[in-house]
């Protein structure tokens, strides 16, 4: 079975990898943790992930970080959902015009 992951929200822009995983090892050793960001500019979406070495941790911290502050944000800590198999988007025609904005003229 997987390790059970902590999913954290409202994270500051500026909370980084490090930043996230030196906050959480008050409470235990730290697998991983990571900030998700954006594909495209690299900036934080504003969540992220913690995974303890020792599962026991995981509740403990939601226990005493969850509202807590980091960064000048108070977070949300939870048990991260199982990741649901959904299909894949693909870039095919959504309808209309193809999803472009520029219509092509018809004269």
């Amino acid at each position: 079975m997987a390790q059970q992951n902590l999913f954290i929200g409202s994270l500051a822009y500026a909370t980084t990898d490090d930043t996230l995983k030196a906050h959480f090892e008050q409470i235990g050793a730290v697998a991983s943790a990571r900030v998700i960001t954006d594909r495209d500019s690299g900036r934080s979406k504003g969540f992220g992930f913690v995974e303890f070495v020792s599962e026991s941790d995981n509740q403990k911290a939601v226990d005493q970080l969850d509202g807590k502050e980091l960064d000048g944000r108070a977070i949300s800590v939870g048990l991260a959902r199982p990741k649901e198999d959904r299909p894949r988007r693909d870039s095919g025609d959504r309808g209309g015009n193809g999803g472009g904005s520029f219509r092509q003229r018809s004269w």
